[in-house]
């Protein structure tokens, strides 16, 4: 029997299980990948740190668990079953594991639009955090995808690194005047036209180069601010937990689940995704449980 049973292994399940191994506690992580951030080339605003490749982080991640005693199996769970106290979790193959605690960290699934041209350049020059990827490209040439007006926010966010920044509606929804204003009044250009492709550099199948619209003409752009839909794994999905308006996994103060027992951290339950956010919600979801198990042991 487990004390916790952590269901994913970036970088918040990996600093959950640093914080429960720190607590003596018996932990286990279970990652069969692949990671979210697979097109990253390097973690950025991480303290210490920067620059890292994302697989050299977990690298360095596991063998730090390894001191402690947790290990990181790749097997991917298909099932949670049981209830607090008495968590079984099932993995594919048809293995279980049983465990008092089950911490929720496999983040969730992007839906990219179906924009001709985009797959390829996702998480590269085309991304959604500017505090992860913007300083790379500071200074150039930026696109921002918005298709409602609760993200002209980001438009003007993404102007903090860029003095030219085009906002692509797609003619997805009217902006108000109001927002054409704010929009102007930042320097922000605003383009209406629907899109119907994008396509890399010249040379460089990884890099946007330019943006086609549906009437034929062409923006050159070197990158662009994304965000796209996201919905919870299978996993969560199955398990019928509240979620928020957003679709994210409604936690409170503990990090606890609508599911006694069941908590819930990082990028599966907030719209702020990062991966220092992640293993600060980790950490902070690791601590709740494991005072939770020092007050509550069943």
């Amino acid at each position: 029997m487990l004390d916790v049973l952590i269901l994913g292994g970036g970088p918040t399940g990996l600093q959950a299980a640093l914080t429960l191994g720190r607590a003596q506690r018996k932990a286990l992580v279970l990652d069969a990948g692949p990671p979210r951030n697979a097109r990253a080339v390097e973690v950025h605003n991480f303290l210490t740190r920067d620059g890292t490749p994302p697989a050299t982080l977990r690298a360095l991640a596991r063998e730090e668990l390894a001191r402690y005693g947790v290990e990181v199996r790749g097997e991917r769970a298909v099932e949670v079953s049981g209830e607090k106290g008495a968590f079984v979790v099932r993995v594919e193959g048809g293995g279980e594991y049983a465990a008092k605690r089950v911490i929720l960290a496999g983040g969730m699934i992007d839906n990219l639009p179906p924009i001709p041209g985009l797959e390829p350049l996702w998480g590269g020059t085309i991304f959604q955090c500017p505090y992860c990827h913007g300083h790379e490209l500071r200074g150039q040439r930026w696109a921002a995808r918005i298709t409602a007006p609760a993200m002209i926010d980001y438009a003007l966010v993404g102007r903090g690194w860029t003095p030219d920044l085009v906002a692509l509606t797609g003619g997805s929804f009217e902006v108000s005047d109001q927002d054409r204003d704010r929009l102007a009044a930042a320097g922000v250009t605003l383009d209406e036209r629907p899109i119907a492709a994008l396509l890399p550099a010249e040379g460089d199948p990884h890099r946007l180069g330019a943006v086609v619209f549906a009437d034929g003409e062409r923006l050159e752009r070197d990158a662009m601010l994304l965000r796209p839909e996201q919905t919870q794994t299978p996993l969560v999905t199955a398990l019928g937990l509240e979620l928020d308006p957003q679709g994210y996994v409604a936690v409170g103060f503990t990090r606890e689940t609508s599911i006694p027992g069941i908590y819930a951290a990082g990028d599966l339950s907030s719209p702020m995704q990062a991966a220092i956010a992640g293993a600060a919600s980790g950490m902070l979801t690791a601590a709740m449980v494991n005072h939770e198990l020092c007050v509550h042991p069943g």
